[in-house]
């Protein structure tokens, strides 16, 4: 009986449903054990606030329906005014669509609802934004209406509270006459005559319903991306605009788990998770399903055609028609720090599992504040709340941009943002009674057979400041009052910025026990203090515009081994002020004071080795690979490696010392600087070639080892070319200058 019975498992394991684009990894099937820790899993989860209660579900579908027939209203008033036919009128209909973390059945308590307006043919975009806002603003229990995107924006978007719900509503219309209740977005035909921003528009509603059709276990899913979501919230790396990943791309990540191990309990999901992705070789995509051709001739994500696709760093390639990069905001820093972070998680779920800890060691936030001895303190201010709120999205959509610049410093192997923002300290900031802060962890590369090395930061920071005034300054958001300074600080001064629960020290814990053992085994051993650099804590002098001109700088928290470091009398800030002209000049790239001509850079260790299945062009191998001379190059997804010739190399810093002098006093001379950093998301806007049916074997796709490459232009950030507005403006041109020593 016993062998009739294993039989039947596996004759039903055989016939299971095929999903994802390689075989499943395992079909086991979960034990009472694995049952027992996922209900320990949500019992950890639900202080947390992830799981709302029915009434709260409930009051989300009547506000939703209230909401759809607000729109079936507006599209008939639209239809009379445009003068069809009463017949026409009575069947245009119209109709609400639902996307992001709510369609997948994982939004927390109190979240918002991202939310699609479908609307016939005849409905212009310019009514959505005028007639149907008019509405709007005169319906009950509609509040904080704005719409937070202009017409021409990249997705534009409606902001509204509706009876205590958040609503995101955007728009798109498609070329049908009517939209019936039952309309599938799924079907590529939709898009056909669309414009771009109705594609935009539809693609978070089919990329949502695709995922959910390419998981074995809906319910499964919904348990484990929730528990993947909160864990990456409380760790830091939950944003795609600052680098990390969004909703969607977690989404993605725990989905292709859940192809690989079909019949897994969410326990078990969640270790795996951990493991399947701290060993995974990027850049190698995750693809959830085989791109498919369409006629469409709409620009999709595919590096043997666009060489920006190239350059992605940790592609997370959407399921649904037209395939596009969900990651194209990864940094070379974001991603160690990841990877690291998928390595920790792997760690701890391994003693949770084994009995020997708890679920809510996995959701322990990290001590950022402990773990860098050098940080850059970013901090943007307004005179006004309302000037405040526009002024720190703008600045906090740019910050990666400065992680970028830093990432190209010779001397920088590391530039970690905390996506957390702080309330400024006031009394810092008298002119200015809203302020806000973000903290960057900075690494610095040991540098052997040097001495000294001198640093100069002016224009990573300089360059960054100049992008976000010209991005203000074209969209006409720029005000008397707004200004950004960035201020070079190591840890034992963090005090004056922050309060002391923020910045306590707390008990070494198995992630910093296993961080130390382990590390990372890619281009720097691991991220903890150890590791920073060889300087010592001893200043010469303290910045300028800091506010601890006047304090005393406290002992350090821990000893300081025999290590120095100097300071320069002048951190970097960019400051607007009262009105003054400034005369327009020729950008200027500032060079660091380098170290000697003949330092060299410690070797970096290979990546390490992947074991898990990935896609070669349309056949499917299992991936084993092993350890690579790191001088041939990231390994191709069929195995080539790629050629080194197309590594571009970090920007070279190496002047002399007298020249430095002499510089301080150019900089003051110059006003435009040319911006070295250009956003990925090019690979989306610009035209590119469609891609052609491709019959027989299919072509590899190329991918790049793209750690400390250039990124290719953006049509998002303003032209470099632009002058950094003068009118109204005092730009302050100070440097941020330091030398490490051993």
């Amino acid at each position: 009986m016993k062998e009739m019975s294993a039989n039947t498992v596996l004759d039903s394991q055989r016939q299971q449903k095929h999903y994802g684009i390689t075989s499943p990894i395992s079909l086991a099937c979960p034990k009472e054990i694995d049952h027992i820790y996922t209900e320990k899993l949500i019992d950890a989860m639900k202080p947390f606030g992830v799981f709302e209660d029915e009434e709260e579900l409930n009051h989300r579908l009547v506000v939703l329906g209230k909401l759809n027939n607000l729109v079936k209203e507006w599209i008939s008033d639209v239809s009379e005014s445009k003068n069809l036919p009463p017949s026409v009128v009575a069947t245009v209909g119209g109709k609400i669509f639902t996307f992001g973390s709510y369609r997948l059945g994982v939004h927390t308590k109190g979240a918002d609802i991202d939310a699609l307006c479908v609307a016939p043919r005849h409905v212009e975009r310019s009514d959505f934004f005028q007639s149907f806002f008019e509405k709007l603003k005169h319906q009950d229990g509609i509040r904080n209406l704005r719409a937070k995107a202009v017409e021409d924006a990249f997705v534009p978007v409606i902001k509204f509270e509706f009876d205590g719900i958040e609503i995101d509503l955007v728009f798109a219309r498609l070329a049908i006459q009517s939209i019936s209740d039952n309309l599938d977005l799924r079907d590529d035909s939709r898009l056909r005559s669309l414009d771009i921003r109705c594609i935009r528009s539809l693609n978070g509603c089919r990329v949502t319903d695709e995922i959910l059709h390419l998981v074995p276990n809906k319910e499964t899913f919904r348990l484990t991306l929730r528990a993947v979501k909160l864990w990456a919230k409380r760790r830091g790396i939950y944003s795609n605009m600052l680098g990390f990943l969004g909703g969607v791309s977690w989404a993605m990540l725990v989905a292709r788990t859940c192809q690989l191990y079909p019949n897994a309990a969410a326990s078990t999901l969640v270790h795996k998770f951990f493991l399947v992705f701290s060993k995974w070789e990027w850049p190698n995509p995750v693809l959830l399903k085989q791109p498919e051709e369409s006629n469409l001739n709409l620009p999709v994500w595919d590096p043997r055609v666009n060489p920006a696709d190239r350059y992605h760093l940790m592609p997370i390639i959407t399921p649904a028609y037209p395939q596009q990069n969900s990651t194209y905001n990864v940094s070379t820093s974001t991603r160690t720090v990841m990877v690291e972070e998928f390595k920790q998680g792997l760690a701890v779920t391994d003693e949770i599992l084994q009995g020997k800890s708890d679920w809510s060691k996995l959701l322990e936030p990290p001590n950022f504040f402990q773990k860098y001895r050098h940080y850059i303190v970013l901090t943007a201010s307004a005179s006004t709340e309302e000037n405040h709120l526009e002024w720190v999205g703008l600045v906090e959509s740019k910050i990666r941009v400065l992680v970028g610049n830093l990432e190209r410093n010779e001397f920088i192997t590391l530039a970690h943002v905390n996506p957390q923002s702080f309330p400024g300290n006031k009394e810092h900031h008298k002119d200015n009674n809203y302020v806000s802060m973000w903290f960057l962890g900075i690494i610095f590369r040991r540098v052997e057979n040097a001495e000294s090395v001198n640093i100069d930061l002016t224009y990573d920071i300089q360059s960054f400041t100049d992008t976000v005034y010209r991005q203000a300054n074209n969209i006409n958001m720029l005000k008397e009052g707004m200004k950004i300074e960035a201020t070079h600080v190591k840890k034992k001064q963090l005090h004056h910025y922050l309060p002391s629960e923020t910045l306590q020290k707390k008990k070494k814990s198995l992630s910093d026990v296993s961080r130390s053992s382990g590390g990372l085994q890619s281009k720097r051993p691991s991220l903890d203090g150890s590791c920073l650099d060889s300087s010592r804590d001893t200043d010469s002098g303290t910045p300028l515009t800091s506010p601890v001109s006047s304090v005393k700088p406290s002992k350090p928290d821990s000893p300081p081994m025999g290590e120095t470091e100097r300071s320069s009398a002048e951190p970097a800030a960019v400051v607007v002020g009262k009105p003054l002209s400034v005369p327009a000049a020729q950008g200027l790239s500032i060079p660091v004071i380098g170290a000697k001509a003949d330092s060299t850079v410690k070797a970096v260790s290979p990546p390490a080795v992947c074991t898990i299945p990935t896609v070669v062009g349309r056949s499917v191998i299992p991936r084993v690979t092993t350890p690579h001379n790191p001088a041939q190059g990231q390994p191709h997804l069929n195995g080539m490696s790629n050629a080194t010739k197309n590594v571009i190399p970090k920007r070279s810093h190496s002047p002399s010392v007298d020249g430095s002098s002499k510089r301080l006093k150019d900089i003051e001379k110059f006003i435009r600087l040319e911006s070295t950093f250009k956003d990925a998301r090019a690979a989306e806007d610009r035209k590119r070639k469609s891609v052609d049916t491709i019959r027989g074997e299919s072509m590899p796709i190329p991918t790049i080892d793209t750690s400390r490459k250039k990124r290719l232009p953006s049509k998002e950030l303003p032209d470099s070319s632009s002058p950094v507005p003068a009118n109204n403006i005092r730009v302050i041109k100070n440097s941020i200058r330091l030398t490490l020593n051993r």
